[in-house]
């Protein structure tokens, strides 16, 4: 048996071990959320295309994706791997195509919280599958979560509409002050369903590949095939905005482009593969929460946005509450998973089951 002396060492080690990884996790997400960040604007200001600028980023993922991963070479991979795979493609290509509408009409603060709406996923499991004395809580994590995405909806995290706010509306510019006016809960609509796209093609990755590896050969294919889907998307747009009269241009900006390539599509991937893997933490998490949490603050401080702290956070509370009841475990399973993360019935193991919503 072991002494309290020695449980304690062996969670300090265990905690120290992880911090490189705790880093390369808050540094990714950082850079993933700046490059949110730097996607709006140039979507502002240029007035691109949404669907055509996400395709000419997942051209070149899609390569990168392709020849990084290889998934014609070692194991084959069997069709009922390949099937769900292709359809995943077409899942996430309306995922894109929906929170690229979102982050353009809600903005990026938004769009990014709108993300862990997925998180229902996790009630809809525990209401089919779980034991009916967690029906409730997981209910209650939903209403919690619906009443984040309203105080959202109606500008709690904006200085202009905030009731934690001293500025007076009439400081602020009419324009936008008619904008965040008529965003309402179903102007919420388009980023909620993405997010809970996101959250479904989490689960359909995790669902066909047994190993990580196998996991990341897939995403080479998933990734691939939603780019061929969205293809002739963005070729519509090209099309129907030649035929109205207006010239349909993509001014090229190599920090929206790269930074949209590089860290929002390639770099998050295997990041979250990390935060998985070596952390433990899934996507909707409140852990995952809070370092997005804080760098949404960061950015909305450096970009000038109107933004309002007590506001945010207040929407960060109740949404982390939300998701913490929503997808919760087991508090037996969860203290004997820590014990024995390595073994089969891990905390891997167990987040799934309990909570599909998984990273990317």
């Amino acid at each position: 048996m072991m002494s309290p002396k020695q449980i304690s060492d062996d969670r300090g080690s265990s905690h120290f071990r992880h911090t490189p990884f705790q880093i390369i996790h808050v540094i990714g997400n950082f850079l993933r959320i700046w490059s949110v960040y730097s996607m709006y604007r140039y979507l502002n200001q240029t007035g691109a295309p949404v669907v055509l600028f996400l395709f000419c980023c997942l051209v070149p993922s899609s390569f990168i994706f392709l020849i990084l991963q290889k998934p014609w070479k070692g194991r084959a991979l069997s069709n009922q791997q390949i099937v769900p795979s292709l359809i995943n493609g077409v899942i996430t290509a309306l995922y894109f195509i929906l929170w690229g509408k979102g982050l353009k009409s809600c903005g990026p603060l938004r769009a990014i919280m709108s993300e862990y709406s997925g998180a229902v996923l996790g009630v809809l499991s525990g209401v089919l599958y779980g034991r009916r004395g967690h029906v409730w809580k997981k209910v209650g994590g939903l209403v919690a979560m619906l009443v984040a995405l309203f105080f959202l909806s109606q500008g709690w995290a904006t200085s202009s509409l905030s009731p934690f706010s001293s500025k007076d509306s009439t400081d602020t510019k009419e324009e936008e002050l008619v904008t965040e006016q008529a965003l309402g809960l179903m102007g919420m609509m388009i980023p909620v369903v993405a997010g809970i796209l996101s959250a479904l093609r989490r689960v359909i990755a995790r669902r066909v590949s047994l190993k990580n590896q196998q996991k990341k050969r897939l995403h080479a294919i998933t990734i691939t095939s939603a780019t061929c889907f969205l293809f002739p998307l963005a070729m519509w747009d090209l099309v129907t905005g030649s035929s109205s009269g207006k010239a349909v241009e993509l001014p090229f900006s190599a920090w929206a482009f790269l930074g949209t390539i590089v860290f929002g599509i390639i770099l998050i991937f295997y990041v979250d593969n990390i935060a998985e893997e070596r952390l433990h933490m899934v996507f909707s998490s409140p852990r995952h929460l809070m370092v997005a949490g804080a760098c949404i603050i960061v950015m909305e401080i450096a970009y000038e946005m109107d933004f309002s702290l007590p506001g945010f956070i207040v929407c960060c509370l109740v949404l982390g509450f939300g998701i913490y009841e929503a997808t919760s475990l087991e508090r037996s399973k969860k203290d004997s998973s820590i014990k024995s993360e390595d073994g089969p019935n891990g905390i891997l193991g167990n987040d799934f089951d309990t909570s599909p919503v998984l990273p990317l």
